[in-house]
């Protein structure tokens, strides 16, 4: 299964290339669930702090605020929100 990325210090100008501020939004309060992607998802995370698990025993991948987060197509894990989520996403 591939891994999920994380640019912790994406550039403003990525950002702003990508057009990240009109993205849609997603919110999660603090929770556990499974999930699949059946698309790859690229995400800025502006608000919250979780923790992806794979179901392929895996090392978990940890993500907060500011982070630049691209969950492959086909990754199936197990989110755990330590804090309430907030991010912007869009699926390609």
């Amino acid at each position: 299964m591939s891994k999920i990325t994380v640019d912790s210090n994406p550039s403003k100008s990525l950002l702003e290339e990508m057009d990240v501020a009109n993205w849609p939004t997603w919110e999660k309060e603090v929770s556990v669930f499974p999930w699949e992607f059946t698309s790859t998802e690229t995400a800025f995370i502006l608000e919250g702090e979780c923790v992806m698990t794979p179901t392929d025993g895996g090392e978990a991948t940890t993500f907060t605020v500011g982070d630049l987060v691209v969950f492959p197509k086909g990754y199936t894990g197990t989110w755990e929100v330590k804090k309430a989520l907030k991010k912007h996403y869009q699926h390609s």
